[in-house]
């Protein structure tokens, strides 16, 4: 059974994971059109000193985003 309780904005750099869902419907257009798809694996690159914004690699680039756009992203380990 899984519970996604997890958001990309929770990684550690290094950290990877598979994105599961959104919660936010808005934003999730947004994000699949930048490759974030259920079912891609992302890893956390880097974040800024205060840890906005946030750098993560998915499909084969670095994508940046807002902590509050990567909180919108459901992950599972």
């Amino acid at each position: 059974m899984f519970n996604p309780v997890k958001s990309i904005a929770d990684l550690k750099i290094g950290e990877k994971a598979t994105i599961c869902c959104f919660k936010d419907e808005e934003m999730s257009l947004k994000l699949l059109e930048m490759g974030c798809l259920p079912g891609t694996e992302i890893k956390m690159s880097c974040k800024a000193p205060f840890g906005d914004p946030v750098c993560i690699r998915v499909s084969g680039y670095a994508l940046s985003l807002r902590k509050e756009e990567a909180a919108t992203i459901m992950i599972q380990q």
